[in-house]
């Protein structure tokens, strides 16, 4: 169901951790030419037509006729074959605020933050090999226990990485893989009791709503692009104890990595020892 959609879609990203629908305007160029003065002469003379150039078709979503899983199946497809995707979530939980910022890629890639209720917030980024995150004061204080203040100290401004084959670790670059993020965003967990909404706009695109309600009545919304790619704009959970929303956008759009200089990397192996004698 769409809520619990979101908020798994909101919560993988942390606790495994512990354009949006090409929809751009293409405006013909508008040349105003001065008319050429006309005689007899010259107006015998038959100037060739130039073929205009035709308008490229933009997809458009049937809303009218199709119902609203074929809808939303239109959305999954969609989220299934994109490259890239940036997505921005912001969750109010039992626990706290969650909230993440990533763009990530089917290569492996990945760019951004992600903060966890009450345990602080990190950077993390991956070239599809080798990944690295950077965690705050907040996080080396809240699993340091006792020796969290000098952790927080010895690794402040590091880049931790060569953790890929810690279990506990593993999450990490699982939430940077595109592929096992879209399957578990739009899992068929159980069968689809989604209702049509109506049309908008969001984040500038046009949009058509879904919305659902889960067995304790606690309503969702899921918007999707009607021009273009039909790629899920935003899955919004509107009522109940955990609300928010999820937002995608720069779909399809190449990361630029930043990666952290040598300098000022920590290997986990070391890492673990450094923790040990801190």
């Amino acid at each position: 169901m769409l809520s619990k959609r979101l908020v798994s879609t909101a919560t993988i990203c942390l606790l495994l951790a512990a354009g949006t629908a090409a929809c751009g305007d293409n405006k013909d160029k508008e040349t105003a030419a001065a008319p050429a003065p006309t005689t007899a002469a010259t107006s015998a003379a038959s100037t060739p037509t130039a073929t205009p150039t035709p308008t490229p078709t933009v997809a458009k979503l049937d809303t009218d006729k199709l119902t609203a899983q074929e809808i939303e199946k239109q959305a999954k497809d969609a989220l299934a074959a994109a490259t890239a995707v940036k997505i921005v979530a912001d969750m109010k939980t039992e626990e706290g605020k969650l909230s993440f910022n990533l763009a990530l890629d089917r290569k492996g890639q990945c760019q951004g933050t992600m903060a966890m209720p009450g345990m602080g917030s990190f950077d993390i980024i991956s070239d599809g090999k080798q990944a690295y995150i950077k965690p705050d004061a907040q996080v080396w204080k809240t699993f340091g226990g006792p020796k969290g203040d000098a952790i927080a100290e010895l690794f402040k401004g590091r880049w931790l990485t060569g953790f890929q084959d810690d279990a506990k670790m593993k999450g990490l670059t699982s939430s940077c893989n595109l592929a096992d993020m879209s399957k578990e965003m739009m899992a068929d967990d159980t069968p689809s009791t989604a209702s049509k909404g109506t049309a908008g706009t969001v984040n500038g695109v046009k949009t058509f709503s879904l919305k659902e309600k889960d067995e304790n009545g606690e309503e969702s919304l899921l918007h999707i692009a009607t021009e273009g790619k039909f790629y899920p704009v935003r899955m919004e959970k509107t009522t109940g104890k955990e609300t928010g929303q999820v937002d995608f956008t720069d779909f399809d759009k190449p990361l630029t990595l930043q990666l952290p200089s040598p300098d000022n990397i920590v290997d986990y192996s070391k890492f673990q020892t450094q923790l040990k004698s801190a």
